[in-house]
């Protein structure tokens, strides 16, 4: 049975559309399973009715008929959501009679639900003429096909498919298609999809032997030659626009073509005798399987970058023309894995989204992205993105969604988005140098998390009073080594420097998980749960260290760093570190350095350590909670991940809780708790931070004038109030729309982002 579904699901994904693959499902399944009858009924959500779509045994006339969501036993499938298995179904009080499908020789009935992300799809049945019920294993197998053919569905319904009368041209839908993704760059975009794929194809490349070795060592060198010459091109093309720390990545790219590095293994090999095309081929495939195989999703992203490269290298081998690709104003760049050399290759005033089916929120483009302020949605993995040249689409960055060829109505109403929420950004450009003070006379400091070069301007441009978090792994992820001690301490001045006197946080370096480093690999079978943060750096004292004096040093004279240590779990690593901050003080102080030792603090990211807060907070000077993992952590739920993300909600009841416990345990101690991430960075979700007492709010910059904005509208105490009310309710949906509800009330709905609410 295993092979037999496995031959049915190739051949399933192998249709061209979705009646072709129900036409294969049910005469499949009918010859696997040596029944009379296979049929599949879809659901309809808009009509509340199944349809027959396809069926092998009954009268191919019946195809069409319907049945209303609970009639039939069809009907009672998709009611109980589980399997019935019946001996003789015409005794059954459901079973309903349809005389057009000539179904009335039958007596056995099995059906299955098929049931994608808990919504029903629709239901698959098998029918026989004597009375049996159908064997255990019988039903598994039929289990495990609606299982196969739920996924098929959901994407046929996502492109519109169901909808048409012609299933196989995505250019005649009727209604706009719904993609979900994950959100990669905040914003909305409006514009003209514009298809890229790769330049050539290293799969179908062929080993082969040269004969003359000198003269293909030369021509390979001329196709290497070429890419770094596009690969600079597009740097200085960009360099206007980004910051040379991400400029940096393009210097990446560069050394990967390097004549030491996978230069050289490709000339080795055709030293041997193959030709380059082949050298190429076997050496970027290794490459890629090896970076494939990692289950670091920041490693495996590195994987993209060497298929790029390498299909680049290949086409300039088979001489092949690059297609002159036309960019239209507001073209949104769509591709199967977008890079930053693609990204490069459109003029900055005409490139207004970015759509990927592959890739994460943690991905080069999607930090590129973020930089730029170019809305993105990243891991759309049902896309056709082959079929959407010229295509109109809708880029929801703020919740990861895609819309293609959206109607007149929905295209009015994300319009309106984005003409609201720029006109409402120039309107908060007076708050800039303006306290953030509610109305009943309440002080609340707005610091903003940092990263890259370019998020310094931009913080100060919009009145950022200081940093909650600088992630100092962003300068380690885009350098092929770890970054000397001089190195980091000119980063990490610049830093201090463009906020001073204002305090900055720097948190120490937090790899491992959704951060790795190619030079210093970390494989696990699962990370999020293994070797990173503070645990990889006080097993390697000597890179800890390095980055402390750095830090220290770059402090000399401005007195305003901060030092934060994150994914602490127990009280021992906060001790051991403590240890080590102050050893590297004093071989700092012992060197001659003019410093004073910065207040140190603990990052609240793991369940473990909300119950320990009270002891953290008497051995160190703050508390600050990093809501995205500490989130993530409480809900087992991983939200770059499409298939779960939804499951992902800042207003859980249990993260409201232990916000609240951190909150109450810290102050009892008598030191300062400030909150980072996006949950501080969501106005709705700022008025309960400011009503449970958190001390200091630090966000991503773009949403900081929002917040102070709404934060300046209302009352502390009418906040504290709204709190309490939500604490009773214990569904994150209804919290949400009670704060939003209230907000409207207040006539502040104009802060709910639209495309959320």
């Amino acid at each position: 049975m295993l092979n037999t579904l496995r031959r049915i699901v190739q051949d399933v994904n192998a249709a061209h559309d979705l009646q072709s693959a129900l036409a294969i499902i049910v005469a499949e399944v009918r010859k696997a399973m040596n029944t009379e009858v296979c049929s599949v009924y879809l659901f309809d959500q808009d009509t509340n009715e199944y349809t027959l779509r396809a069926t092998e045994g009954l009268k191919k006339s019946a195809i069409g008929i319907r049945l209303g969501r609970s009639e039939g036993l069809v009907g009672q499938v998709g009611l109980r959501e589980e399997p019935i298995n019946l001996e003789d179904a015409p005794s059954h009080p459901k079973y309903r009679y349809l005389e057009e499908t000539g179904e009335a020789p039958f007596h056995a009935f099995l059906g299955v639900p098929i049931i994608h992300h808990r919504k029903i799809l629709g239901v698959l049945v098998v029918q026989q003429r004597e009375r049996r019920c159908f064997e255990e294993s019988e039903e598994s197998f039929l289990v495990t096909m609606s299982a196969q053919l739920a996924g098929v569905i959901a994407h046929a319904e996502a492109t519109g498919a169901i909808k048409q009368d012609s299933y196989s041209q995505i250019g005649e839908l009727k209604q706009a298609a719904r993609f979900n993704g994950v959100a990669g760059a905040p914003g909305v975009a409006i514009g003209v999809a514009v298809a890229v794929l790769p330049p050539a194809y290293l799969s179908g490349v062929p080993d082969q032997t040269c004969e003359d070795i000198d003269a293909e060592l030369v021509h390979f060198q001329h196709a290497l030659e070429s890419v770094r010459d596009d690969l600079r091109k597009t740097s200085a093309k960009l360099a206007d626009h980004i910051r040379p720390e991400e400029q940096a990545l393009f210097d990446v790219y560069l050394r990967m073509l390097d004549d030491n590095a996978l230069g050289a293994e490709i000339s080795d090999l055709i030293r041997q005798g193959q030709w380059a095309q082949g050298a190429l081929r076997r050496v970027i495939d290794e490459h890629v399987r090896n970076f494939e195989m990692m289950e670091d999703p920041y490693l495996r992203e590195r994987a993209v970058d060497v298929k790029d490269l390498g299909r680049r290298v290949l086409a300039y081998l088979q001489e092949q023309q690059t297609i002159n690709i036309q960019y239209p104003d507001q073209t949104i760049l769509v591709s199967e894995e977008l890079t930053p050399v693609m990204l490069g290759e459109v003029a900055k005033e005409k490139l207004v989204g970015l759509v990927s089916v592959q890739g994460s929120g943690n991905s080069h483009v999607a930090i590129l992205a973020r930089a730029m302020g170019i809305p993105t949605v990243m891991g759309a993995l049902d896309l056709p993105y082959t079929q959407l040249n010229g295509k109109q689409l809708i880029v929801d960055g703020n919740v990861g969604r895609v819309y293609l060829s959206p109607s007149d109505e929905l295209r009015a109403y994300y319009q309106e988005v984005v003409d609201e929420e720029k006109l409402f950004i120039a309107g908060l450009e007076s708050l800039k140098n303006l306290p953030c003070v509610s109305l009943d006379n309440c002080r609340i400091p707005l610091w903003v998390n940092t990263g890259l070069i370019t998020d310094v301007m931009r913080s100060l441009d919009r009145g950022a009073e200081g940093v909650g978090l600088y992630r100092t792994e962003v300068p380690f992820m885009i350098r092929e080594r770890f970054p000397s001690e001089n190195e980091q301490q000119e980063i990490y001045r610049s830093q201090l420097e463009a906020f001073a006197p204002n305090p900055v946080t720097m948190r120490t370096l937090d790899i491992g998980g959704d951060k790795s480093l190619s030079y210093f690999p970390i494989k696990e079978d699962n990370p999020f749960l293994g070797w990173r943060g503070i645990r990889v750096t006080l097993d390697h004292p000597e890179i800890f260290l390095v980055q402390i004096r750095a830090m220290l040093k770059a402090s000399a004279g401005l007195n305003n760093l901060r030092i934060m240590l994150p994914m602490i779990s127990s009280v021992s690593e906060v001790d051991d570190a403590l240890h080590l901050i102050h050893r590297a003080y004093g071989e700092v102080v012992n060197e001659g350095g003019n410093v004073v030792l910065p207040p140190i603090g603990v990052m609240i990211e793991v369940p473990a350590a909300v119950y320990q807060v009270s002891e953290l907070a008497r051995r160190v000077d703050f508390i600050s909670i990093g809501s995205n993992d500490l989130t993530q952590y409480l809900l087992a739920v991983d939200r770059n991940n499409p298939r779960v993300a939804e499951l992902y909600h800042s207003f859980h009841p249990a993260v409201l809780t232990a916000l609240q416990a951190v909150v109450r345990d810290t102050h009892r101690v008598g030191k300062p708790v400030s909150i980072c991430g996006e949950m501080a960075g969501d106005p709705v979700a700022s008025l309960l931070l400011v009503a449970m007492g958190f001390d200091v709010l630090s966000m991503n910059a773009t949403n900081l004038p929002k917040v102070k904005w709404l934060l300046r509208q209302i009352s502390v105490s009418w906040a504290k109030e709204l709190l309490q009310s939500v604490l009773k309710m214990d569904n994150p949906h209804l919290i949400s729309s009670t704060i939003e509800l209230a907000l409207r009330k207040k006539g502040l709905g104009k802060i709910i982002t639209p495309s959320k609410a």
